[in-house]
This record gives C-alpha cells, structure tokens and sequence, in this order.
C-alpha cells in the first residue's frame, strides 16, 4: 500500500511538472488531502533563464549605429533593434493595462506613424480597471514609430509611441 501511494504521488509530481512546463509558469503550490491527518505538500518551480538574455540583447544595439535601425524600421510595429525606452522621444506607459489606437472599435486611430501630433493630443487609450485613460502627447512633434497593437497588453514604464 505504501509504495502504491509512493507511485502515485511521483506521477502526481510528474503531473505537476508537466503542467508547469506546458504553460510556462515557474511555479506550483499544491497540497494534497489524504485524510484528516495525512497530507502530501508540493512545491514545484523551475529557474528561468531571463536574466541573462537580456544582456546580450541590449548588448549589441549600443555598438551598432541606433539612428539607422528606427529609420529603416519607421513604419514596423515591432522592437527589434535597440531600447525604444531609451529613445528621448520615447512616449511610456504610465499604468499597466490595455492599449487601443482608437476611440472605439471600427474608428480611425488617433494617430498614424508620419502623423504631426500637438501637445496634449491623445495618442491612445489605456484600459486600466474598466477605465479608460487618454495618453496625450508630451509634445508636438512627428509620429516616428508606434510600439504597441490595438488591444495589446502594456506594462508600467514600457515604450508606446516615439515623437520626435
């Protein structure tokens, strides 16, 4: 019976393990009720090897010239080559939340890469707890890139818009 139990609790954990995996999480809590007064407590978690990716991708963007890569890339959605954070035309997010490019679904985008903005215009929309918090411009300038996609995740701090 003892090693009945043993064999299910490694499946169980393996289970756990699998399920960690499969869904990208880097940790499990579980416990597990055999009886009033017998229980199993599991902790699974994994190291997740971030912290030294970064490095290297940040890396090379310093080394290679940061004015070439936006100009060939003006009109991407993407941030492939360099910090766009780090872009003094940079507009960040104030709040994690939801971006929309425009008012309502089916309207026109507030803004479009080329586009001249003034200061204080609304750029876009976080949803931010059912709340919708207008972005404006910091000021007046050209559209140079936009960094995010309508109904994308935005997290606090991270790149939106650069105006240049």
């Amino acid at each position: 019976m003892t090693q009945e139990r043993n064999d299910a609790d490694v499946a169980f954990i393996r289970a756990l393990a699998e399920l960690l995996n499969e869904n990208d999480l880097t940790e499990l809590n579980v416990k597990r009720e055999y009886g009033e007064s017998d229980s199993l407590n599991v902790r699974v978690s994994r190291m997740t090897a971030p912290p030294p990716a970064p490095a290297p991708t940040y890396a090379p963007p310093p080394a290679a010239p940061a004015q070439t890569a936006p100009v060939s890339e003006a009109p991407a959605v993407e941030r492939t080559s360099g910090d766009p954070a780090e872009h003094p035309g940079a507009v960040t997010s104030p709040m994690v939340g939801t971006a929309y490019l425009s008012p309502e679904p089916g309207a026109d985008a507030f803004i479009t890469v080329g586009a001249q903005v003034a200061e204080g215009q609304t750029l876009l929309i976080i949803e931010a707890m059912k709340t919708m918090n207008h972005i404006p411009a910091p000021r007046a300038g050209t559209v140079k890139r936009i960094l995010v996609t309508d109904g994308s995740a935005v997290e606090y701090g991270a790149p939106l818009v650069i105006v240049e």
